[in-house]
């Protein structure tokens, strides 16, 4: 009677440990999706000192435009 005892118990944590295994797997896929994503979009972005560049820029040729056109 113990032995069955153990035998449920040890297949009851076997059981128990392919779940986490299986989950850890599901989570590891999913971690290394969102790693690709996210580097897809910090590739894709516009990076900052560039935007104000052109925002320097754009500003310049508007002052430019006020004064000569006065």
């Amino acid at each position: 009677m113990l032995r069955g005892a153990v035998d449920t118990g040890f297949a009851r944590v076997d059981g128990s440990l392919a779940l986490l295994v299986q989950r850890s797997d599901q989570t590891d896929k999913a971690l290394a999706d969102h790693e690709t994503r996210l580097d897809n979009i910090e590739r894709n972005r516009w990076p900052l000192p560039a935007l104000a560049a052109l925002t320097g820029l754009g500003s310049l040729g508007v002052a430019l435009y006020a004064l000569v056109a006065r």
